[in-house]
């Protein structure tokens, strides 16, 4: 079938404001690479679900997957691996259920990564990072004022553009009611995914996360909550990515790349013990982020995880609790004199950026982003001795990192962006 793509976006947006969607959530687009692309979706019954995806001003023939049998067993989710794809272009796409075109009325789309190495100095890009998204749901939240609010950042976001989205944990709330069963977990996930305010942001923009105990089970849960493996089937589910169990590692931890910069994404819960004089991230994963860490040749090595890891107040969740465990990284990352390394973490209901530079002069920095639309709190009194000054504040907000320049002298800068798109606060590195 041939035919401009440019009117086919129109026509895919025109027909949004007509008749029932079959889709329940969604879609989502995933892990995007230079030649692959993951996209979601989540419809309301059993069906048969494809995808039809085109080079953006191409008057190709469309591509079409093979379709997926949705089902009530995983909630009738479908996730499609779109394959052979173009580097660095823009790709149009839209769902198909039982046969019919469905709804959406915002453009479908996503760009495959670049294909500059060995060819071209890497590419300028930017990625939003933010933790912390609650939306209410007046049936299940405790009684008074609703804990979630600003859903309207998802769209100051969105009108950025971001090269990718970066979910530092807490991405739903599970409530009682949710965490005793499975069936409550995935409700809980598709009652956020299904957030009107938020769906656009996520149909065309990239989605990596990682998880905290809001998204994990009930508050601060640890290696025993007993449906952690209903919560990790649910938690891959709603954000697949091919990186999962990488080295068989058991939980949420993967890595990714994107550009010439690494992700190690951490989980602080599968292997958590309640005495702090344990561990939270567990040996194997501790080794397995030391032995990441020396082979990587990433500009920058992001290491994302739910809890603020630098900050040394030993409060909340924040890995200061497990001091021993905490102090064993920082000595490895120094030892080995392993340049820009920046952790990315969530959970504290503020904002905030902390410094460590080594005995051995080695630099690392810790930006905490959050909430997106959880409550905020005012820590400005909050004892963290290495925090960079001024860098503190508790409101809505998220996280706008940009790495740019040469190979050999790349930069990033930070800025906090508040939920009514204002900028709250920037950083150079």
């Amino acid at each position: 079938m041939k035919y401009n793509f440019c009117l086919s976006l129109m026509f895919f947006a025109i027909i949004h404001t007509f008749g029932q969607s079959s889709i329940k959530c969604g879609p989502m687009v995933g892990q995007v690479q230079l030649r692959d692309a993951i996209i979601w979706v989540q419809t309301t019954k059993a069906s048969q679900v494809k995808i039809r995806y085109l080079v953006d001003g191409s008057d190709a023939d469309f591509n079409d997957t093979d379709a997926i049998s949705t089902d009530e067993s995983n909630q009738f989710i479908a996730t499609f691996y779109l394959k052979n794809l173009m580097p660095g272009k823009k790709y149009g796409y839209s769902v198909w259920v039982d046969n019919k075109l469905q709804q959406c009325k915002y453009e479908l789309s996503f760009i495959t990564q670049s294909h500059w190495q060995y060819r071209t100095e890497p590419p300028t890009f930017n990625f939003v990072a933010g933790s912390c998204a609650f939306v209410n749901d007046t049936n299940y939240d405790r009684p008074g004022k609703g804990y979630g609010s600003s859903y309207q950042i998802f769209g100051k976001i969105d009108s950025m553009r971001p090269d990718f989205m970066l979910w530092l944990g807490d991405n739903t709330y599970l409530r009682e009611g949710d965490f005793e069963s499975r069936a409550g977990i995935y409700n809980r996930q598709s009652h956020t995914r299904s957030l009107a305010e938020l769906r656009p942001l996520m149909a065309r923009t990239p989605n990596y996360a990682i998880w905290d105990d809001h998204d994990y089970g009930s508050n601060d849960a640890n290696r025993t909550f007993r449906l952690k493996n209903h919560s990790l089937e649910a938690f891959e589910d709603f954000w697949p990515t091919e990186y999962y169990h990488t080295n068989n590692l058991e939980g949420i931890t993967h890595s990714f790349a994107y550009n010439d910069c690494e992700f190690f994404m951490l989980d602080n819960r599968w292997y958590k013990t309640a005495d702090t004089s344990g561990t939270m991230l567990g040996r194997t994963q501790i080794d397995w982020l030391k032995d990441a860490l020396l082979s990587s040749y990433g500009s920058y090595k992001f290491i994302a995880i739910g809890g603020q890891f630098l900050s040394d107040f030993k409060s909340f969740e924040n890995v200061a609790n497990y001091a021993k465990e905490r102090q064993e990284i920082i000595d490895f990352i120094d030892k080995h004199k392993i340049k820009n390394v920046i952790f990315l973490t969530g959970d504290r209901h503020h904002s905030e950026v902390t410094k460590v530079v080594t005995p051995g002069g080695t630099v690392i920095y810790d930006i905490t982003s959050s909430a997106l639309t959880s409550t905020t709190y005012d820590h400005s009194k909050e004892p963290n001795t290495l925090r960079v000054p001024g860098s503190i504040f508790g409101v809505n907000n998220f996280a706008v990192l940009t790495i740019s320049g040469e190979r050999k002298n790349r930069k990033l800068n930070l800025r906090f962006v508040g939920a009514d798109g204002k900028e709250l606060y920037k950083y150079e590195f």
